[in-house]
């Protein structure tokens, strides 16, 4: 398109006139740019984030939930595996995790498509030590999945016990499920009972209802009590409000005392009960509903995944 240009002398009102034509000119061929560019996500079906009204509210959910939900991975390792490029929809590789899709069909992670949709499950593990809690240890050591049976699904471990400690050990095929159970905030406390070298002081046991700092780090206030003192060694029973990393073993060494055995026996409502080493149990979908509660039920979006499970039971 072309305009007059205005010549020296020419009269205001023409000038104006030939600037306000460029500039709707200008306007027009930016929106119709926007029109034809579809960014990558777009081009692949997914949908871009609106701006939370509900005209503009995108359809389904975002790309790590729904891989983390499929049992893959957590939130946060699937964000990681978008951006590394192994997430790709309807053949286009995605380059942000920013995204919702709405036909699970169409994702492919490592090329190979999301497991079948099967509702959260959770079980009971009584692992021993020596054994890691990794689904591949660079060192060769055995891991958990070794001990576990061939025909169970894709699970992942609730938290963690290191390759010293045994005991209770949840696992889920629910990356959400898992997520939010590992959370402080969802109040769920661990229980542990170690046995540690040396007379224990039962009063400096209570001290740490207040808390602790260790080497920099704040643990949480501490529930312990002394169960009973056996010549050289003791039993201790400890309750964690959060379970940071080694955090048993690192609050009783500061107190002064050695962990030779450290027992995880609870985790939030459930007990490691009589499972025998390398025993496993899954925990009756009818409990597991109960047990979470309506909360997190609702937190999660769980209520017709649950319900319809438990129908089939």
């Amino acid at each position: 398109m072309a305009f007059a240009i205005v010549k020296k002398g020419a009269g205001v009102r023409s000038g104006v006139a030939s600037i306000y034509s460029l500039t709707v000119w200008l306007r027009k061929e930016t929106e119709m740019a926007r029109k034809d560019k579809k960014s990558p996500s777009q081009a692949a079906g997914a949908q871009p984030k609106g701006d939370g009204s509900k005209g503009d509210r995108p359809k389904g959910d975002r790309i790590a939930k729904i891989m983390a939900r499929a049992g893959l991975c957590s939130r946060r390792e699937a964000e990681r595996w978008v951006e590394q490029g192994r997430v790709s929809v309807n053949g286009e590789i995605l380059t942000s995790p920013a995204i919702n899709i709405d036909d699970l069909s169409s994702i492919r992670v490592d090329g190979e498509a999301l497991p079948g949709n099967d509702p959260p499950r959770l079980w009971r593990f009584h692992k021993t030590v020596d054994v890691m809690t990794t689904s591949h240890d660079p060192e060769g050591r055995q891991t958990i999945y070794d001990r576990l049976p061939k025909n169970l699904p894709r699970v992942m471990p609730v938290g963690r016990l290191d390759i010293n400690s045994e005991g209770l050990l949840l696992l889920t095929n629910d990356g959400e499920l898992k997520r939010h159970l590992e959370l402080p905030s969802t109040g769920w406390r661990r229980r542990y009972r170690a046995r540690v070298y040396g007379r224990v002081d039962a009063a400096q046991l209570q001290g740490l209802a207040r808390g602790v700092t260790v080497e920099g780090v704040r643990y949480a206030p501490i529930d312990a009590v002394l169960d009973s003192q056996e010549g050289a060694n003791a039993w201790v029973t400890l309750t964690l409000r959060e379970g940071k990393n080694r955090e048993v073993r690192r609050v009783l060494t500061h107190l002064g005392y050695s962990v030779n055995r450290l027992i995880r026996t609870a985790y939030g409502p459930f007990q490691l009960g009589n499972l025998a080493r390398d025993e496993i149990e899954e925990v009756n979908r009818r409990a597991l509903r109960d047990q979470l509660g309506g909360e997190i039920i609702s937190t999660l979006g769980l209520q017709e995944e649950l319900s319809l499970a438990n129908n089939r039971r």
